[in-house]
């Protein structure tokens, strides 16, 4: 049997190696935390049980593909329900949108906004759908190694038909006028880390699954996916070492030979990166066996870091749903108080999540378990004031919009931050979802999975193909194993 080391334990190296087992090799998995799950950890404190990373479920039959490659089901290991709901969308006061599940629903809440918008979201979505089709099922399974990949005539046409080249910006507005469905409609590329106008026109896919796709939700939590995925690991064979953070990557003879952590060294036929890619690069490889120097980093452009307040609340809170997202303030504002010019947002969009609306089981009875997320700009320096500050913003606006007294009730309180980021994850500049998906970084532009000078060296993850996300995650470990498969005959 080949012995592979995975770097880490998130959703793309949990991936790599069930697929890498599943082939035969001997898996070890490294893990600097005391739990698998990488982004998607979670926690307990005082009854409350926080999902302290991804809380949203959406490509539910990328989820599925997964299981359903190791004859599984995802029903084998959680219990997905349809949000109903899907998530309510906060304009002011007393205006909001309760976005429904039903597609005939959701076409009704357009045509009162505008009207013929019931039609034309029907022509937006007939292309979204065969966008989804061609690149969830073709082009994301592309490895990036090299352009002769796309040198196919069906697919060229297939890309061209896909708008890659024109913006989300205005691709979207051929359809639609209204500034709150624009809102709506761009609000999902919001977890490609990228704005509408620096985003191909191709993630219209997103809203497919937003809309005809449906928002779920794993009963117990987004870590059961993670408990799934370390269950189906186990019984392939994959050993976990836990609290093993990796120090350094030996070379020799242009293959990695050995991998150190503090307390042992192991040695491995082939190394699959899952950590962040440029702190491998960085901090456990020698200068000369890296793929990018640091210009090529500070060149990218990075997803949005975080500010999350985890928060337990001793009582019900009234006017919420499962997602929230607060959008009652300027929204090209606060975009460019991320991607223009850095700096903290006077008036920030959040997001706020309330899992315990629909599972009883993550706070004690009549409570309720609140995630708060403020997106902000990477590398900006914060402090407990600045982050005080920032709770206070979202308290006072929350409180607001419910008619609640939250403050008096919160038994629960911590924060996430960037330098979080960087401790738990190793996360350059503290970004909290990896490299946006621009036109100049998707596909054979993104980092490459391969080391190009070590033969057995590969990465994983959210900063190369296919992106950020969980189920491109889930891809991304599955194109890696195979491309591990096809180099090594195995």
């Amino acid at each position: 049997m080949k012995k592979a080391i995975v770097i880490g334990s998130g959703f793309s190296a949990l991936s790599s190696a069930t697929f890498l087992a599943s082939n035969g090799h001997e898996v070890t998995i490294l893990e600097k935390n005391s739990t698998p799950g990488g982004r998607a950890r979670k926690f307990s404190a005082k009854g409350f049980t926080f999902d302290m990373g991804p809380s949203w479920y959406w490509m539910p039959d990328v989820f599925e593909s997964y299981f359903n490659k190791f004859g599984k089901s995802s029903s084998d290991y959680y219990k997905l329900v349809r949000l109903d709901p899907s998530y309510k969308v906060i304009f002011g006061k007393d205006d909001y949108l309760d976005i429904p599940a039903s597609l005939e629903a959701y076409k009704d809440m357009l045509e009162s906004m505008e009207s013929g918008s019931g039609d034309m979201l029907e022509k937006f979505l007939t292309q979204a759908a065969y966008k989804y089709q061609v690149g969830i099922n073709q082009l994301v399974y592309k490895p990036g190694r090299s352009i002769t990949e796309f040198l196919d005539l069906k697919l060229l046409i297939d890309i061209f038909r896909m708008d890659i080249f024109q913006s989300f910006e205005k691709h979207i507005r051929k359809f639609f006028s209204h500034e709150k469905i624009l809102m709506l409609m761009e609000f999902p590329i919001l977890f490609l880390g990228a704005i509408a106008k620096n985003t191909p026109a191709l993630y219209s896919l997103m809203n497919y699954a937003d809309i005809k796709l449906g928002t779920w939700y794993p009963m117990g939590g987004m870590y059961e996916i993670v408990a799934g995925m370390v269950k189906l690991a186990t019984e392939l064979g994959v050993e976990f070492r836990m609290n093993e953070p990796v120090t350094r990557i030996s070379v020799r003879n242009g293959k990695v030979h050995e991998v150190h952590t503090a307390s042992a060294s192991y040695q491995t036929d082939v190394c699959v990166a899952g950590a962040d890619y440029h702190h491998v690069e960085n901090t456990l490889l020698d200068r000369e066996f890296r793929n990018y120097d640091e210009d090529y980093w500070k060149s990218k452009v990075f997803a949005p870091s975080a500010v999350i307040f985890y928060l337990g609340v001793d009582k019900k809170i009234k006017n919420l749903r499962h997602h929230n997202l607060f959008f009652d303030a300027d929204f090209s504002a606060h975009v460019e108080e991320i991607y223009k010019e850095p700096s903290w947002p006077d008036n920030p969009l959040f997001y706020t999540c309330a899992a315990s609306k629909t599972d009883p089981t993550v706070a004690p009875a009549n409570a309720e378990n609140l995630f708060v997320l403020i997106p902000v700009a990477t590398g900006l320096k914060e402090s407990e004031n600045i982050l005080s500050a920032y709770y206070d913003i979202v308290i006072n606006r929350m409180e607001s919009f419910t008619g609640e007294n939250i403050r008096d009730h919160v038994v629960y309180k911590e924060c996430f931050s960037r330098k979080n980021f960087i401790s738990s994850y190793n996360s350059y500049k503290g970004n909290a979802y990896g490299l946006a998906n621009t036109l100049r970084q998707t596909a054979i532009l993104k980092p490459s999975m391969k080391n190009r000078k070590i033969r057995n060296l590969y990465y994983t993850g959210q900063l190369t193909v296919p992106g950020p996300g969980v189920p491109p995650s889930l891809i991304s470990g599955e194109v890696v194993a195979n491309e591990i498969i096809k180099d090594s005959g195995h």
